[in-house]
């Protein structure tokens, strides 16, 4: 047997931290204050980085030691990104947007040990900071008052200028195997608890590597990337160690991520790649039918989190000639697992170029995908057959931390919840949530396909679909439709714009108007609250006839 003769190279965290610094020093972190921004080349965050990690070992944080953050995107986040999975600890960032319960069950089922938190939401922490078991100290990011948490915790208040300031650059970073935990997330929990899913260097690098491909983000040093997703939501979908592998410069929005703030950013800055869910790109053409964007300095945009609805992407098309790209993955992908970019020879803002990019992604490079039927038997890509979809690779999670889960995975593969198609080309078009897919008469109708259609009415501006009981036909749709303001479309009216779109048994003859869809930490729609607000009687629910 033949070895080979390759070295063995360690792919850490640390590894894109000294190529980013030493290849690309003049690129930029640039971090928006509402008012304009402050920057920092990225030889100024590696140098953080260090001094960081040097505080952080002073105050007793080792190897495998979690160390939080509790921030927005910004220049100071990005350092911790880097700082901590480089000295050998593990980055845990928090979502600012969980309820306190949630919050503090996070933060003490991973026994974090330091809390980096930025000074405008020191209250928010401070809420759960009686209730922690495991903090030692916490970090405040600037110069606002700390006196809730000083007042609410059981442990000293630090500043992150002030610890930055003791310490010089030159912190030696140590051998890590690359397999070793760099960082870790937590689910929204939608489906009860957030569970942890914990990232080594190793899918960290290989993931922010493949997103450096033209069919994922495809970034380069030309480029200056923004990123409106969350870096406590799965890194920022890769963008951070990407753009230091690449080159990028980074545009973080820090907390102002209304629409008036960022189309400034990105016409003052003039961003070519930004990123963002789909509810941040609805209030951003929603704010642009009154007001004038320039967005010209954009080549594409990305989007995930939950399907786009056509009606966006065609108008941004339309009045901006900006090219939305959907991206697919979740917390246990790392996150990004396929990307929706059209087939060769489709010309560019066709009708043929928006139907694929309707798809939900194409395979990743890295990435094996199947779907199953309810007995786990895998079923053809033929973009057809429907089934549950199951991933696996180098970045795919197998477990969850101190929650082994076995019902989400199948011999080797993860169990994702979501049901879909797969083509014969590795587009995978996903249909709906296992959890939210609605079996009316033996026959499946896809919630989100439903939804799409109608915000594609002008006067819908929300939409969402659960299944309920049906004594004939066991579930049938009822649409919750969020009216633009000064609508005033009927359910017939929306029954009628469906005909045509869908067949004529999924079109939903219940009908609700509701203020808004209630929605997850992550900006998705969260079906929950109004599966429990139809038990308990408190939709006003108008019944068609059957069929629209």
């Amino acid at each position: 047997m033949i070895s080979s003769t390759m070295q063995d190279f360690p792919l850490t965290v640390t590894a894109i931290l000294r190529h980013g610094s030493r290849v690309y020093g003049d690129s930029e972190c640039v971090t928006w204050t509402g008012t304009g921004a402050r920057r920092a080349p990225f030889t100024q965050i590696a140098g953080n980085a260090e001094r960081l990690a040097s505080a952080l070992r002073r105050l007793g944080v080792g190897q495998g030691d979690r160390v939080a953050t509790f921030a927005w995107n910004n220049q100071e986040h990005l350092e911790a990104y880097f700082a901590v999975p480089g000295m050998g600890a593990v980055l845990h960032t928090l979502n600012l947007r969980l309820f306190p319960e949630q919050l503090t069950h996070i933060i003490n089922h991973a026994e974090d040990k330091i809390i980096i938190v930025d000074d405008s939401i020191v209250p928010l922490l401070a809420r759960v900071a009686a209730n922690l078991d495991t903090v030692e100290a916490y970090i405040v990011v600037g110069d606002g008052d700390a006196t809730p948490l000083e007042t609410a915790g059981r442990a000293p208040v630090l500043r992150y200028h002030e610890l930055l300031a003791a310490e010089e650059p030159g912190f030696q970073w140590p051998e890590l195997d690359e397999r070793s935990a760099a960082s870790m997330c937590y689910t929204s929990g939608t489906t009860g608890d957030p569970k942890g899913v914990v990232y080594s260097h190793r899918s960290t690098y290989l993931h922010a590597a493949s997103l450096l491909s033209a069919t994922m983000s495809g970034l380069t040093q030309a480029d200056r990337v923004l990123a409106i997703v969350p870096m406590f939501h799965v890194n920022a979908w890769g963008l951070p160690y990407s753009a230091f592998l690449s080159g990028a410069t980074l545009h973080m929005p820090g907390p102002f991520l209304q629409p008036e703030h960022l189309t400034r950013f990105i016409a003052t800055e003039r961003t070519t790649v930004a990123s963002a869910v789909p509810t941040i790109w609805s209030a951003i053409l929603n704010y642009g039918a009154e007001h004038e964007l320039d967005l010209s300095s954009l080549r594409n945009g990305t989007s995930g989190g939950a399907a786009a609805p056509r009606a966006i992407l065609e108008q941004f098309q339309e009045r901006y000639g900006l090219t939305i790209i959907q991206g697919w993955g979740m917390t246990e992908t790392s996150p990004v697992g396929g990307m929706a970019f059209p087939p060769p020879g489709v010309k560019p803002g066709s009708t043929e170029d928006l139907d694929w990019r309707m798809k939900s992604g194409r395979i990743a490079a890295g990435v094996e995908m199947r779907i199953v039927d309810d007995e786990g038997a895998e079923l053809a890509w033929d973009g057809e057959a429907v089934g549950e979809i199951e991933v696996r690779g180098p970045w795919i999670t197998a477990s969850y931390y101190r929650e082994p889960a076995p019902e989400k995975f199948r011999d080797g593969w993860l169990r994702t919840g979501d049901i879909g198609t797969i083509d014969g080309r590795g587009y995978f078009q996903i249909t709906d949530r296992v959890k939210d897919v609605i079996k009316s008469g033996g026959e499946w109708i896809s919630s989100v396909e439903l939804e799409n259609h109608l915000v594609g009415h002008p006067e819908v501006l929300e939409a969402a679909v659960i299944g309920i009981p049906d004594p004939r036909w066991d579930e049938r749709p009822l649409a919750c439709v969020v009216r633009r303001p000064g609508g005033s479309v009927s359910a017939a009216e929306l029954a009628a714009f469906l005909s045509g779109k869908v067949a004529k048994w999924q079109i939903p003859e219940n009908w609700t108007f509701i203020e808004e869809v209630p929605k997850t930490t992550v900006g998705k729609y969260d079906k929950k609250p109004l599966r429990a607000l139809f038990r308990g009687g408190d939709l006003t629910v108008e019944r068609l006839s059957a069929g629209g």
